[in-house]
């Protein structure tokens, strides 16, 4: 702001003192021969000069500002060479002799003078404004292309466990950490990290924050990145729990991402950006961003009524290493994990009341399913085995998992060979997601109805087993046994919810209730991507949800948050959540 003013002060100082420099010239004879100069250089260019080399004015401004004065110098001497052709003959034949090297200024009315000094100061101010430097109130023109969003959330968060539960539920993501875990009894009587089920936690103060600046490069190309909390790098949760000693938080960069819009229809999208699919929390969080490229179209067809739209996406999820093995002379082939997705779905307004959105996605999870090691004899100094690789990166917990490691007994001593060992999914995952909306009101209020459901189509009991080799470690009946009649598991998932009132409040006074249901099976979908929240993340969780929002102000809303959630199937596990918060965006 105070750069703006000094360059419109600038501007107009200019603009009076140029005019004035010129009149003076114009002034007498003797004074115009006394003041000589450089060939080219006329009072306003040794003006702006001046004001440049005194730090008036900056040197982008004042080079803008010499151009113009160049040009305002050759229109004041175009109108002397007007002025000299119209003034009197008599004068040269009166008697004034004109010697040679003498400059002839023939007289320049008050009037003319005034105009050619607010022609000057006017268009002076003119290219200023347009260029937005010197103008109260405006900014430049770049910065009307950049646009700077975000919200904060703060919450209080309280976690109920049963005391019935079971107390021997394996943390599988610490399982997979630093050099794996030695199931050999013989050589490691310690338990693996468990997670705690029955201890009760309240009032865990948490909160989120995201900034994001977003740039219109063209009308057709744009770009962004934002910044997020978060206490790890979970792909599912920004939610930075509070206190640690009153220690700094983390930071992370949470999207990056440039798009192109070739028509108005079709845009491309790279980096990494926000869920370019319709869906539910039952299947993505919508905390989860996705890495790689994604093609959209969404296009109105002739009636207005209806729209179609669809997207592809080619995600890649995991990299193998380009050193692995990192001790040996011969490096393993690329094994890199993806994800490929192809959506198609369409909205329908049947009238001012009353719409409807359907979607159809197919999601294909490539090299995600664990496999089993080629011999490693870890004994004599290996460092890795073959498919370690085929850990996820990350995981929540109810999934399937199997043993990766075929470890080389040491024929010397074969009952005491440390075995550690890592996890992987035991299922493929290949997902047919069906997603329904209804949009109408009742009572002069929105009401909204949400239906989701997923079927993994790879689900298979007797493949999973005959990959693991008999390595399934969990989702057994609890019986001890765990053979393939044992095992509980299971393709589907599906959720139900509905909203009455505003979906998402934005004005003073907005408001809305919910409630929800979900069942997810254990292997319906892979338990790293989805909700963080219900039954603590995961699958293998079904139960009820309610919640309701209300702003007190423009976009500042509190919400509140309840679910009653247990498993599926196996051991059991039973958490209740409630979730307090207040909200502002920006």
């Amino acid at each position: 702001m105070n750069q703006s003013k000094t360059l419109r002060r600038s501007a107009q100082s200019l603009a009076a003192a140029s005019a004035l420099a010129l009149l003076g010239a114009m002034g007498s004879a003797a004074h115009a021969q006394t003041a000589a100069a450089p060939a080219g250089d006329s009072a306003m260019v040794r003006l702006v000069r001046g004001l440049m080399q005194s730090g008036t004015l900056s040197k982008d401004v004042g080079e803008a500002l010499l151009a113009q004065a160049q040009t305002e110098a050759m229109a004041a001497q175009q109108l002397q060479r007007q002025a000299a052709a119209a003034a009197p003959a008599a004068t040269a034949g009166g008697g004034l002799r004109v010697e040679p090297g003498d400059v002839r200024v023939p007289y320049i009315s008050q009037t003319v003078r005034d105009q050619i000094r607010d022609e000057v100061k006017g268009q002076v101010m003119a290219q200023a404004k347009s260029e937005g430097w010197a103008a109260p109130n405006e900014t430049p023109e770049w910065s009307k292309r950049i646009r700077v969003e975000g919200d904060v959330r703060v919450r209080n968060e309280s976690r109920s466990y049963s005391g019935g539960n079971s107390n021997i539920e394996i943390n599988w993501p610490a399982f997979n950490e630093g050099n794996g875990f030695d199931v050999n009894n013989n050589t490691n009587l310690a338990l693996p990290s468990l997670l705690n089920t029955r201890q009760d936690r309240r009032n865990q103060f948490r909160a989120r924050a995201r900034l994001g600046i977003f740039a219109d490069i063209s009308d057709q190309t744009k770009a962004g990145i934002r910044l997020a909390s978060g206490s790890d790098g979970s792909p599912v949760s920004t939610t930075q729990t509070l206190g640690g000693g009153l220690s700094k938080k983390n930071v992370w960069l949470d999207q990056m991402w440039l798009s192109y819009q070739p028509t108005e229809w079709l845009t491309f999208t790279g980096g990494r950006f926000g869920n370019p699919f319709v869906s539910t929390e039952t299947l993505f969080s919508s905390d989860l961003n996705f890495d790689g490229i994604a093609a959209q179209f969404d296009k109105t067809l002739a009636n207005k009524d209806i729209s179609v739209f669809g997207t592809l996406g080619l995600i890649p999820l995991e990299y193998s290493s380009d050193s692995f093995p990192s001790r040996q002379q011969d490096k393993m082939a690329s094994e890199n994990k993806w994800l490929l997705g192809a959506q198609a779905g369409a909205r329908w307004k049947l009238d001012s009341v009353n719409s409807l959105r359907g979607a159809i996605a197919y999601y294909d999870f490539k090299n995600t399913e664990g496999k089993v090691s080629t011999p490693c004899a870890l004994y004599a100094g290996a460092d890795s085995c073959s498919t370690d690789w085929a850990r996820p990166a990350f995981m929540q917990k109810g999934n399937t998992l199997m043993l990766l490691r075929d470890i080389a007994l040491n024929p010397l001593d074969p009952g005491n060979t440390p075995q550690p060992q890592y996890v992987g999914l035991a299922s493929k995952f290949q997902l047919v997601d069906l997603n329904f909306r209804w949009d109408t009101r009742v009572a002069g209020n929105a009401l909204r109805l949400d239906a989701n459901f997923i079927r993994n189509m790879a689900y298979d009991k007797s493949e999973m087993f005959a990959r693991a080799r008999g390595g399934i470690i969990n989702n057994f009946g609890g019986s001890g046994a765990t053979t393939e009649a044992d095992f509980q598991s299971g393709g589907n998932a599906y959720s139900l919810q509905a909203t009455y009132g505003k979906p998402t409040p934005a004005a003073r006074g907005d408001w809305n209730v919910l409630a929800g249901y979900k069942r997810i099976e254990p292997d319906a979908l892979p338990d790293g991507f989805n909700d963080s929240t219900f039954h603590q993340g995961g699958t293998n969780a079904k139960g009820y949800f309610l919640g309701a929002s209300y702003a007190i102000d423009k976009n500042a809303w509190f919400t509140g948050r309840w679910s009653a959630t247990k498993q599926v199937f196996g051991a059991p596990l039973a958490i209740d959540t409630l979730q307090l918060e207040f909200n502002a965006r920006f």
